[in-house]
């Protein structure tokens, strides 16, 4: 289904890496099995994709704030490829399991519940995450000036980077 696309998406980046021209892929697993992140590290290592992917998972035996969390760290990873020039892609896979995650910690924290039990800030969450998925101005001495970036990294920006994200959500 949904998956088997984005890994495939991942597994067809191959030909820019070959040719050169690498575009960094980052999959965020986010409540799954760890049976099935096994399998898709599997399939992606057997395609020759890992030399250019990075794995984030947080299983479903992991706790809940680290589901929740995951995410936002594969956002970080993606965010140094795209700050430093690249271009990066990333996939959250899935989104609405970490929406769960995040109304279990709010639950226990007390914030008033919403529809379903959720939080009324669960799209803010999302919303706060696929923005961070951006295409960086190709002039060098604006992107060093970005509002957000830390001056441990500034002198390795460069313009033209980019991060574009596939979240997938349960429908």
């Amino acid at each position: 289904g949904k998956t088997t696309v984005c890994i495939d998406t991942i597994i067809n980046q191959k030909e820019f890496y070959d040719a050169g021209q690498p575009v960094f892929c980052v999959y965020v697993a986010v409540g799954q099995k760890a049976s099935t992140v096994a399998g898709i590290a599997k399939t992606l290592e057997d395609k020759g994709a890992m030399a250019y992917t990075v794995i984030v998972a947080a299983n479903a035996s992991d706790p809940a704030p680290m589901q929740v969390y995951a995410p936002f760290a594969g956002a970080a990873i993606g965010e140094y490829f795209r700050d430093t020039g690249r271009p990066a892609l990333i996939v959250y896979d899935d989104l609405s399991k970490q929406a769960v995650a995040y109304r279990e910690v709010s639950l226990l924290l007390r914030r008033p519940p919403g529809r379903e039990a959720y939080p009324g800030d669960v799209f803010y969450l999302h919303s706060r995450l696929l923005e961070r998925a951006a295409k960086v101005i190709n002039d060098d001495a604006i992107a060093k000036n970005m509002n957000d970036l830390p001056e441990s990294l500034k002198p390795v920006v460069k313009g033209g980077g980019s991060l574009t994200a596939l979240p997938i959500i349960e429908t």
